[in-house]
């Protein structure tokens, strides 16, 4: 099922998610699925469970946007132990549609997390994997990729989305 997605402005999305303790049910296993349905069907890489409204720390993330499915990657109290090298490039958010900027982040980001079953692994990844990792670990901790840009561009996209909500378009 596609579940609507939160928009920059709703308290959830600057709220630190709660990590998982029951692995292996079906509540996780049917969220689990309809991210990734809700996330293909918003045209993503990636999305995390506070953009839907849950507050766990659960992030779906599919660099190939749905056309490979060994890139399907599902990530459950993500930890980052590792990054290395940079990277500048536009990054966006499905919950703040139609803000592109550019933000630094590392090069090759290295994970370790849980799979829906409650196994530990470790995954590692470069640019776009990288980038789409560290920003949806970001949302589980309660912070938006406007976070990482100047105050002015945040300032000014904070605006303009002001302008939006008044005028009944957000």
């Amino acid at each position: 099922m596609v579940l609507g997605i939160r928009k920059y402005g709703d308290p959830v999305l600057e709220t630190p998610c709660e990590k998982v303790v029951q692995f292996a049910t079906a509540d996780l296993k049917n969220l689990v699925f309809d991210m990734f349905e809700t996330m293909y069907a918003n045209k993503g890489v990636g999305l995390a469970a506070p953009q839907v409204g849950v507050l766990q720390q659960v992030t779906v993330i599919d660099t190939s946007a749905g056309e490979d499915p060994d890139a399907r990657l599902v990530l459950i109290n993500p930890e980052i132990v590792g990054l290395e090298g940079q990277q500048l490039g536009e990054e966006g958010c499905l919950s703040i549609p139609g803000f592109r900027e550019d933000v630094r982040r590392a090069m090759t980001a290295r994970v370790k997390a849980f799979d829906v079953e409650g196994k530990e692994f470790e995954v590692s990844g470069e640019e776009l994997l990288a980038r789409a990792m560290q920003h949806e670990i970001d949302h589980l901790h309660g912070i938006l990729f406007l976070k990482h840009l100047s105050p002015l561009k945040r300032d000014l996209i904070r605006r303009k989305i002001s302008k939006l909500v008044k005028a009944g378009e957000w």
